[in-house]
């Protein structure tokens, strides 16, 4: 990683509303990694975030789906690839329409992986590569709306594009989702927000939002993920990122659990250190350092 971590607050955490957490067409919505060996990813992710998993698969149809939840609620989930070559964690965009947005992903240069199609009552997805080939995921919310509990030890806290290209890519991706590329201030980096997003969380789960993210850079309650623009040889991707704790004790805890901890930063925002599991599969943990006082 480049330390380039932006503080939490793209994916607030649940208030004690009582409200299921929604997501806009356009927000990042829900993460799930495949893996060849499912059991021993479930024992890698359960013993390093303190997971509980609930099987979820289809009764009809291949492999298996296993729901990750931290006190109930959704964080992610895990899924069997046996023939997969590679483990990999995906990132989900909330879309109104799963049709009509994969059609809108082929027309602007795009391409489908899998047309969409219903995962049975919890929603319709897609499966879509951008015009550099960096893998996204399309979910059109039925049951099952999104990630319930965000930016808390062992949940999920952001998605990163990783890309050659930022105007090419941001040419892509606005008129499927309505992004917008913000060079915010106190050294957050290029950030993707959805405008709006922000007042639909303090109107909904997260009432406090704005007055909590007062000291933040402006704008930042509508953020999204974050864009990092890589250099040739690099590959274009879609990259995930763990609220931890202690990211000395998580990048640990991941080696005792046969994990290679790729490399440590620290930025002005976070502690961090890239994992790549034992299955190949690399993510983030990110331990939120802040230099006014947490907020």
């Amino acid at each position: 990683m480049n330390g380039r971590q932006p503080p939490p607050g793209a994916l607030a955490m649940v208030s004690g509303m009582g409200q299921l957490r929604t997501y806009p067409h356009g927000v990042t919505s829900w993460i799930d990694t495949e893996q060849p060996d499912l059991e021993g990813a479930c024992a890698f992710y359960a013993g390093l975030f303190g997971w509980e998993l609930t099987d979820a698969s289809p009764p009809v149809g291949p492999g298996s789906y296993v729901i990750a939840t931290i006190d109930g609620q959704d964080v992610g989930a895990l899924a069997s690839t046996p023939t997969a070559p590679a483990a990999q964690w995906n990132t989900y965009v909330a879309v109104d329409n799963a049709d009509a947005t994969a059609a809108a992903v082929t027309a602007n240069g795009g391409a489908l992986v899998t047309a969409p199609r219903d995962a049975g009552p919890a929603g319709r997805a897609a499966t879509c590569i951008d015009p550099f080939g960096a893998e996204f995921r399309l979910w059109q919310a039925g049951r099952r709306l999104g990630a319930q509990r965000t930016n808390a030890p062992g949940a999920w806290n952001f998605s990163d594009l990783y890309t050659p290209d930022r105007d090419a890519a941001m040419a892509f991706y606005t008129p499927l989702f309505g992004w917008r590329a913000a060079e915010l201030d106190q050294g957050a980096g290029t950030m993707l927000q959805v405008p709006g997003y922000g007042d639909h969380l303090a109107a909904t789960v997260d009432p406090g939002i704005h007055e909590r993210q007062a000291s933040a850079p402006a704008g930042f309650a509508d953020v999204i993920g974050g864009l990092v623009v890589i250099g040739t040889g690099e590959t274009p991707r879609w990259h995930v990122t763990f609220t931890v704790a202690d990211r000395d004790d998580s990048a640990a805890t991941a080696q005792r659990l046969c994990a290679t901890v790729v490399s440590s930063s620290d930025s002005m925002w976070t502690k961090d250190a890239l994992v790549r599991d034992p299955q190949g599969a690399q993510f983030t943990v990110s331990q939120f350092t802040p230099p006014d006082g947490d907020w």
